[in-house]
């Protein structure tokens, strides 16, 4: 998903594999598996270019992250937990943000 993030465009499978990894070692087929899972998740775009696909990060840097936020948390069984200490750990100014965004 960074690598998708930091594009300027859609990238095919090729081209992400190619950031990943110069070298050329990570296997082409891993990339495109994974690559499919994460637009079947909702979490990348992806759309036809010819033969090939191109994928790209739907929603910018602030989903990735929010995405990512959502990912650690359902892997904890005591949510309440984890988000009194998230909340806690805010400074005043993010806490009342984080208020004003509930309040909308």
């Amino acid at each position: 998903m960074t690598v998708l993030g930091a594009g300027d465009r859609p990238m095919t499978p090729g081209e992400v594999r190619d950031r990943l990894e110069p070298s050329g070692e990570l296997s082409y087929s891993t990339v495109v598996t994974t690559l499919t899972r994460l637009y079947e998740k909702g979490s990348a775009s992806r759309h036809r270019d010819g033969r090939a696909f191109r994928y790209g990060a739907p929603h910018g840097p602030a989903a990735l992250v929010a995405d990512r936020m959502t990912r650690l948390l359902s892997d904890e069984a005591d949510r309440a937990s984890v988000l009194r200490r998230f909340v806690g750990n805010l400074d005043a100014k993010d806490e009342q943000l984080l208020r004003d965004l509930l309040n909308e």
